[in-house]
């Protein structure tokens, strides 16, 4: 077995940050794809017929399965260290990400200013949805939390 060179692992911290830019933006773009997938069924196959409310909290299950099983894809495929740093820096920057091209899809493609569009979420489902997106940047984060303390 081939050992590695004596500064492998400076070069590997070096480029720590680059590797958690890169997962950031994956793991919103996976994200953000499978809610936009998900969005696209939702809203004219139940929204109609159960309602905006019943039809979002049917959605977050699926979305919380997104999330978990892409913030392990990030995790591994970019090898970010189980540092705080790290995880969390990936997962706020997908989160950043996210709210913002939420807020740009409400504000410019349904001609809503940003006080109707947060006017216009449902108190339960909407709460539910805050704290999916607060799942959704810390979830890097428990994933190593979870696997440090398996190790044990």
């Amino acid at each position: 077995m081939k050992s590695p060179s004596p500064g492998a692992d400076d070069q590997q911290m070096n480029n720590l940050p680059v590797r958690t830019i890169e997962a950031g933006i994956a793991y919103f773009a996976l994200v953000f794809g499978a809610g936009f997938v998900l969005g696209s069924i939702r809203v004219p196959f139940l929204v109609p017929s159960l309602g905006e409310r019943v039809a979002e909290l049917i959605e977050m299950p699926f979305m919380f399965v997104v999330v978990l099983v892409s913030a392990r894809f990030i995790t591994k495929r970019f090898s970010l260290p189980a540092n705080v740093l790290a995880r969390v820096g990936a997962g706020f920057l997908a989160l950043g990400l996210l709210v913002a091209a939420e807020v740009l899809l409400a504000v410019a493609i349904q001609n809503r200013t940003l006080g109707e569009y947060v006017a216009s979420r449902d108190p339960v489902s909407g709460t539910v949805y805050l704290a999916m997106l607060a799942l959704f940047a810390a979830m890097p984060l428990v994933l190593a939390r979870i696997r440090s303390g398996s190790d044990v």
